[in-house]
């Protein structure tokens, strides 16, 4: 996706890869192999509410039998591992229990308002699976991730890191006709579990002891080995110096990248030159004035000037190839204009360097300094 998850892959993020894996292969062999056993897997509040069968809310509520939202929701999660990597695996899994718990709760009082204000039965049509965590998931995501803008469209409107994560939730928004109400139940509990009301990321919340025996038990099973594609960046103390870090990275790739690509240019003489095909307002402004003068110098005939003239008048000669308005010289121009970019591109790539190394460098001598104090 785009670059505001982190580092590519699910390192330190054991839990996502679990919710990746396993409910995905239990719809994918429900889907298949199992059809006939999607029916215990149906999230009915209208069997809940009149046969008491409980057990739907904890089945029903965990495995997707639409393939679409299982694609969709495995996205989102795998986009939202940042989130574990933040909070850390135990704080990730409250925020999950609590936000899955009181979603349940809202799923009721939505149903019963919607057939009581509009007379529709929906409450045995929600669509099943691990679908209201992911949608309270948007609610951290929006509060606390940056917004960087990577492309602008349209005048006010703009592309960023995190236009293709809410079209992904708008897909699974619209992938059914009842899922609005687990939706909005899932952003009302994000909201709720987020704001810490009522003190309820405290009641709802793993135990420490449960977190260590899962710890132990699981996560060998599901931990990933640290990508070793990838450029070392330093680790900061605080979210904020990450985040920089991570921006000078963008910015050097950038960098990196638009050097390459003017790079590519001179070499390949400009496949296309957009410049010269729509120029820039200052540079139509100097072509009309040129034409201007040149219909001026056209109007009036241009005076014989002979070289005994000008040598005597300037005691020197003129060269044939530096004059002004020779194709040698308009060379030259555009060799002295490519060579100023490609030093400003490496200077300004130098001094991100230099931050970086610096900032790095800074961090790890903090860190230092309090492993010695401790």
């Amino acid at each position: 996706m785009f670059t505001s998850t982190g580092s590519s892959g699910l390192y330190k993020a054991p839990l996502s890869k679990g919710l990746l894996l396993v409910p995905s292969a239990l719809s994918l062999l429900l889907a298949l192999l199992l059809p006939h056993c999607q029916r215990f897997f149906v999230y009915d509040l209208q069997a809940v509410k009149d046969d008491f069968q409980i057990w739907r809310l904890l089945c029903g509520r965990i495995i997707c039998l639409d393939l679409k939202d299982t694609f969709c929701s495995s996205l989102l999660i795998y986009n939202f591992r940042i989130f574990e990597r933040r909070y850390g695996s135990r704080k990730f899994a409250s925020f999950l229990l609590g936000s899955w718990v009181l979603s349940a709760l809202v799923d009721f009082i939505l149903v019963e308002a919607v057939w009581y204000f509009f007379g529709i039965a929906a409450a045995g049509n929600l669509p099943s699976g691990f679908l209201a965590p992911v949608f309270a998931l948007f609610v951290p995501f929006y509060c606390s991730i940056p917004r960087i803008q990577v492309a602008q469209i349209l005048g006010p409107l703009s592309i960023t890191n995190k236009t293709l994560i809410y079209i992904l939730g708008l897909q699974l928004f619209t992938s059914g006709s009842y899922i609005w109400i687990v939706a909005i139940s899932g952003l009302a509990s994000g909201i709720c579990y987020n704001s810490k009301l009522f003190r309820l990321h405290q009641v709802l919340c793993i135990p420490i002891w449960m977190a260590n025996f899962f710890s132990w038990t699981l996560e060998p099973i599901f931990s990933s080995p640290e990508p070793t594609a990838e450029a070392r960046i330093g680790m900061g103390a605080t979210v904020d110096i990450q985040r920089q870090q991570r921006m000078e990275l963008l910015d050097r790739q950038l960098m990196l990248s638009q050097f390459a690509q003017v790079r590519r240019q001179r070499q390949q003489g400009g496949m296309i030159n957009w410049n010269r095909l729509f120029p820039p307002l200052r540079q139509r402004r100097n072509i009309n004035y040129q034409d201007g003068r040149r219909s001026e110098q056209q109007a009036s005939p241009p005076l014989e000037v002979s070289e005994e003239q000008v040598i005597s008048s300037t005691g020197t000669s003129p060269q044939p190839g530096f004059q002004p308005g020779s194709s040698f010289a308009e060379q030259h121009l555009k060799e002295i204009k490519h060579i100023n970019t490609e030093l400003l591109m490496m200077v300004n790539l130098l001094l991100v360097t230099v931050i970086d190394n610096w900032a790095f460098i800074g961090c790890w001598g903090s860190h230092k300094f309090e492993e010695g104090m401790i």
